[in-house]
């Protein structure tokens, strides 16, 4: 039984992002895998490292069992808007604060180069966005993207990571929406 984990960073939980959660988790349910949620907007922590990394603040509960999550899992399926080419500010403000060292990389001693905590664990990215996604990577080089994948993945040793970008979502129709769901729901029943 695959170990599923889904991560939802949009702030709002009428939002589109939640359907498409909830329908990896239905397609993923349906194949018997073993699926587990953390909901970033329903979590209580500071998103802010309010003293860099100078100093270590300490973890809130919801943090410490959102580790223990991503350690149980075996697939990450992280679900979000792009916004001004990134994340919403909460994600964001998680993954500062959750994927810290020791927890998802370890420096080395004397050395440019680090050990990565994560491995052994792949990732389906779902991110939508409000322009047609030729133009978000023709015109803006897909910011999100490398940052999720590049420098918070891969960096922690998570992979392969796949990604699946949605849109234009801004005026689209019902039907539209509704194929997205589907297609959603069929990955989750693949478990990819």
């Amino acid at each position: 039984m695959k170990k599923i984990l889904i991560i939802n960073g949009h702030p709002d939980k009428e939002s589109f992002n939640f359907g498409l959660s909830n329908a990896y988790k239905k397609g993923a349910n349906a194949s018997n895998a073993e699926v587990k949620e953390i909901i970033i907007r329903e979590l209580d922590f500071n998103p802010n490292l309010e003293f860099g990394y100078r100093k270590r603040m300490e973890l809130e509960p919801d943090l410490v069992d959102a580790q223990e999550k991503i350690r149980w899992s075996e697939h990450i399926v992280i679900v979000f808007p792009v916004w001004w080419g990134g994340f919403p500010a909460i994600m964001k403000g998680f993954f500062d604060r959750t994927f810290l060292a020791p927890f998802s990389y370890k420096k080395r001693e004397n050395s440019l180069w680090w050990d990565k905590m994560l491995g052994g664990r792949s990732a389906r990215v779902i991110c939508t966005l409000d322009q047609p996604r030729w133009s978000y990577g023709l015109l803006f080089g897909k910011p999100s993207h490398h940052s999720i994948k590049r420098s918070i993945l891969h960096f922690t040793g998570i992979k392969p990571v796949r990604i699946t970008s949605i849109g234009p979502l801004k005026d689209s129709t019902r039907e539209w929406r509704n194929k997205w769901i589907e297609k959603i729901e069929q990955m989750g029943s693949h478990l990819k």
